[in-house]
Formats: C-alpha cells, sequence, structure tokens
C-alpha cells in the first residue's frame, strides 16, 4: 500500500488529498499512468506533466524515481517563490 498526496490544483481536480493504493508500479511515472487509468478527474489532473511535482517520502524526486520501499507520494504544482 502507498499513500498518494495531491495538493493545490491537483487535489481540487481528483476531489481529494489523498488516497491509499495498492499498485504494481515500480517507477513515480508507472504509478502515474495507473492513477490515469482510476477515473476522468486523475486523466485531467495528470494530462500536462510538465506542470506537476513529485516527491517521494517528503524527497523531490524525478518521475523516473523508484518506488520501492516508498511509503508515500506527494503531486503539487511547481513550487514559486517570493
Amino acid at each position: 500500500m502507498i499513500d498518494v498526496l495531491y495538493f493545490a490544483w491537483l487535489r481540487e481536480r481528483i476531489g481529494a488529498p489523498k488516497e491509499r493504493i495498492e499498485t504494481g508500479a515500480t517507477t513515480v511515472e508507472e504509478l502515474v499512468e495507473e492513477l490515469k487509468l482510476r477515473s476522468e478527474a486523475h486523466a485531467l489532473a495528470f494530462s500536462d506533466m510538465a506542470s506537476v511535482r513529485v516527491a517521494v517520502d517528503q524527497d523531490l524526486t524525478e518521475m523516473s524515481a523508484s518506488l520501492e520501499g516508498a511509503r508515500e507520494v506527494a503531486f503539487f504544482p511547481p513550487m514559486t517563490g517570493g
């Protein structure tokens, strides 16, 4: 089981702040493909991956990152400073 967290407009599009899911994905990229198949809302939220960032167990990472041993994956829009 893995906890998937959604922030900002991703949470709004999916309609939930988090989900606990069973996955066979071995990378973040594979997880995203699985999530897109869950619902039309998921597919819309992940339709433009250029505007989505990811953290695995609270460490910023790339879409190619391994999920081996991961307990949490968080998706959010790019951070802005100011």
